[in-house]
């Protein structure tokens, strides 16, 4: 995987006998998988979708073509499904795709540099935003406007709110 991939889904096994494969889509809508055209994994093999359908949201079954027997499909489970970058659509004034955030400076509220975007995770309960930090370690906080109330992509940062350190409060004996 290169900087310049995006994730659109993630296969997460077979489904069937004829070769079908249910993924796991991180596209507005599952069916869209496959209007940006043939899709990679990170091992460099190309895929063709000959159909896809939802099955419910976030989640698709796709016939890849050439794939039409269930073992072959089980050695795609959990291999992720990237396009390049560039075959998405421009985002307008205040979108972004995740990746466009990764390696930006990441600033206190004074403008002070305290690392770079690693990542942008989601596990389940929401966007969380990954921190490699300038004097070593990572940081995980909500991806939230509160927590990250700007982002500019053209000077290539964000702001990031850092939660107070919750040990020092409890010290005061604020909860």
């Amino acid at each position: 995987m290169t900087a310049g991939d995006i994730v659109l889904g993630v296969v997460i096994g077979a489904q069937g006998l004829r070769g079908e494969v249910k993924v796991k889509t991180f596209t507005e809508t599952p069916g869209h998988l496959s209007v940006y055209g043939p899709l990679r994994t990170e091992g460099g093999r190309t895929l063709e979708i000959a159909s896809v359908r939802a099955v419910k949201a976030g989640t698709a079954i796709v016939q890849f073509k050439g794939i039409d027997d269930r073992s072959t499909a089980e050695s795609l489970a959990n291999a992720k499904l990237l396009v390049g970058r560039a075959a998405l659509p421009a985002t307008a004034k205040d979108e972004f795709y995740h990746a466009d955030l990764v390696g930006l400076r990441a600033l206190d509220s004074e403008g002070r540099t305290i690392g770079a975007v690693s990542a942008i995770h989601n596990f389940g309960a929401g966007d969380v935003i990954e921190l490699s930090r300038t004097e070593g370690g990572t940081l995980l906080l909500p991806f939230t406007r509160e927590t990250v109330p700007t982002i500019d992509l053209a000077e290539k940062f964000v702001v990031v709110a850092e939660p107070k350190d919750a040990e020092a409060e409890a010290e005061r004996g604020v909860e």
